[in-house]
């Protein structure tokens, strides 16, 4: 993707916080990485945080956990939070792509009603949003999120997924971004191609799961 089509991030206002160096007391708390776009741990959405939860105005909340981690790590204000939780396993040739078109469309919907969401665990899925929200490459990303929360440790199988990814979402703004003629075109191109033929009308990037 060239400059011209690249999204950028938008910048968060100045505030107090965005002068102070990062302490380690911090990873125990939640971090505003992008305008109504909040990471941190669980421990910052257990029963005793709900005073700060609606401090921030928090409306949605992505909860991912293993399912081992199910009796411990779970909604704890379902009546007052809409929640998307993730049941994944913490194991590097888990598919966790799959999980990208749900947690992006949960959050896409979040932001547009004006709420804010706090994701909480597993940087993986959190960095792969921004990805393909403002189509930029995985180092970027991982770089602007630590920027503001710096003890990030994404699992490293997890990042080959992510830097996979890169070309799945680059094709999808392509798409996107072509006309209904330039569309058409590519179609008959490649349908005219030795082996290649189109079977239906539409092209399917990637399936589509229900929420968990």
């Amino acid at each position: 993707m060239d400059e011209e089509n690249k999204f950028q991030f938008p910048s968060l206002p100045a505030s107090k916080e965005d002068l102070l160096d990062w302490v380690y007391p911090m990873r125990r708390e939640m971090q505003e990485i992008l305008p109504g776009l909040f990471l941190g741990p669980y421990s910052a959405a257990m029963k005793s945080k709900l005073s700060i939860l609606e401090r921030q105005a928090i409306t949605h909340v992505v909860c991912v956990r293993q399912d081992i981690e199910a009796n411990f790590i779970k909604p704890n204000f379902p009546h007052k939070f809409r929640y998307l939780v993730l049941d994944i396993a913490d194991n590097p040739v888990e598919n966790i792509i799959r999980y990208f078109p749900m947690t992006k469309e949960f959050i896409d919907g979040c932001l547009a009603s004006g709420g804010k969401n706090y994701f909480f665990n597993w940087i993986d899925i959190f960095i792969a949003y921004l990805m393909e929200t403002f189509g930029v490459k995985y180092r970027d990303a991982f770089s602007h999120v630590q920027e503001r929360r710096f003890c990030i440790n994404p699992n490293v199988g997890f990042v080959h997924q992510l830097q996979e990814y890169e070309a799945i979402y680059s094709a999808k703004l392509t798409i996107k971004m072509m006309s209904p003629i330039q569309l058409g075109r590519s179609f008959s191109l490649h349908a005219g191609m030795p082996g290649l033929s189109v079977h239906t009308s539409h092209t399917c990037i990637w399936s589509h799961q229900g929420y968990i």
